[in-house]
This record gives structure tokens, sequence and C-alpha cells, in this order.
């Protein structure tokens, strides 16, 4: 076991893991500090592509769709706000129209919706967000305006590094608690490089959230104790839909037997995700998860 400290003897443990051996434990122990931490010119464990193509990028929704606002705020005045920040109905109207976002019925979501605010539209809400800690657009009298930095990448010479700004950022500067509510705090991003490593090998056949959880994460009490398996629903929210919008993973859902609304979720790597991650680590012994 290579995190230290990890209680794998514990039964505790054993019982929340089943008969699934975790598969960041096959890693060298320096391997997994280098990952725990963030990627780096100097710290190379996990490395984020910055030369994809086109079709690469339009594979991604989070590109896509962050193309589309950034351009779109660079038009006229830009984007108009309202006074707390958010983008006017107007706007999210229009890009009710103009995103294109994976597993959204777009009405089906507003049916009962007199008006749509930015919050109600959560692509726009998810993608606004990201672009903004990223530095890609700014907020100026009144209005979202794109910065110099995001003129220069929505050109299409330098458009090739859009999605690893777009990951980086999301994924190591972005709080993803807001998905999950809170829950267990910021886990399991706070281990997002250990995730996304585990992912990597474990997830190239169709897995559901529940296996790629204790196959992927680094457990902490709260989820090994929670009553119910809180795990997996904040894995799901945060780390494997977000991976779905960037288009580095598959989803596909099965209608549960005997039930009216009951689903089963299941996720596999798309190939984008080995063309965006490259990892650089070293493995410490055999895992069930390498074969």
């Amino acid at each position: 076991m290579t995190g230290e400290g990890f209680p794998s003897g514990s039964p505790r443990v054993r019982r929340w893991l089943g008969d699934v051996e975790p598969a960041w434990t096959a890693l060298a122990f320096q391997s997994f500090i280098a990952l725990c931490n963030e990627p780096s010119a100097t710290n190379r464990a996990l490395s984020i592509a910055n030369d994809l193509t086109r079709d690469e990028l339009d594979s991604s929704a989070v590109a896509r769709n962050a193309l589309v606002l950034i351009r779109r705020a660079g038009v006229g005045d830009g984007l108009k706000l309202t006074a707390t920040g958010n983008l006017t109905r107007s706007v999210v109207a229009e890009m009710i129209d103009l995103f294109d976002w994976p597993d959204f019925d777009k009405a089906e979501a507003f049916e009962f919706h007199k008006v749509v605010n930015e919050p109600d539209f959560l692509p726009l809400h998810f993608v606004r967000h990201v672009v903004e800690v990223a530095r890609l657009v700014r907020k100026t009298r009144g209005a979202l305006e794109p910065t110099r930095m995001g003129r220069e990448l929505a050109e299409e010479l330098q458009l090739r590094a859009l999605l690893a700004v777009l990951f980086h950022v999301t994924f190591w500067h972005c709080d993803l608690s807001y998905f999950g509510g809170g829950l267990h705090g910021t886990w399991p991003q706070s281990d997002v490089g250990v995730v996304l490593w585990s992912l990597s090998i474990g997830a190239h056949n169709w897995q559901t959230p529940e296996r790629l959880t204790r196959l992927c994460t680094v457990p902490i009490n709260g989820v090994v104790d929670a009553e119910w398996d809180s795990g997996s629903m904040m894995m799901e929210a945060r780390i494997l839909r977000p991976l779905l919008w960037f288009g580095l993973l598959e989803h596909r859902r099965e209608v549960i037997p005997d039930t009216r609304f009951g689903e089963r979720h299941f996720y596999r790597k798309s190939p984008l995700f080995n063309r965006v991650l490259r990892f650089d680590v070293r493995i410490e012994r055999e895992s069930e998860a390498l074969n």
C-alpha cells in the first residue's frame, strides 16, 4: 500500500472497498505525492496536452461552448450583466440556443420555467465561471468582455491550447464542491491527480460510479463511515460528470428492471482521455487494475 497511513487493514475500510483494490496503491510513493500536487513545469507526473486539433476541441463540450461564450463576449459592448453579476436573461436565452451540452435536454430542463436566469442553465453557469477563473473574460462596465488572453486563445493559431487552460483551471483552481452541496468538503477533487491516473488505468471498460469511486479515490473518514454511499455521488458530481463535459469520458445509462425511474450509470474513457492526459509515474508493484 503506497499511501502512508492508509488503513488498508481496517475492517471499516475493507467493508467500504468490498472486492476492489484501489489502483493508486500500485504507485511508488514519490509518484503518488507528485500526483497529489498541481501539474507544473517542474512537476511532470501529469501533463495536459496543449496541441489539440480543432476536431478534438470540438469533441469537448466545455472547450466548444467556452469558445462560443468568449467570441460572443467580444462582439459589440460584450454580454450584459445583472446587478448581481450574472448574465442577463436575454443573454441566457441566446446562450441556450447556442450551447450544445451532453445529456442536457433543454426542453425538459426549462419546461416549468417562465424565465431562465443564469444559475438555472448549469452549462452556461459552469462555463462562465471557468473562463472567468481562467481570466479569459472579465466584468467591466456592466458587461462580460474577453481579456487579451481570451481573445488570443479564441484565435485559430492559439486555439490548440484552449482545452489545456480550461482543464487545469477547472480541476485545480475552481471549487467543484458546489456540485454535491458541499458534502465532504472538496473531496475527491483534492486528490484529482491521483484520481485521474487511476481512471487512466481503470476505466478502459464501462464501470459504475460506485466501482470507480473505490478504484480511484483516496477515501476519507466521512466517506467510509457514511450511512449511505455519498462518496460515489460526490465522485460522479465532481469528477466523472465534469470529465464527461470535457469529452474525456463517455457515459451510458441502463434502466433498472421493475422500477419506474431507477437507472444505473456507467462511465469509461473516451479516446480524448489518453490524448489530453499524459502521466510520468513509477509503479512500485503490480495491481489488479493494471491488468
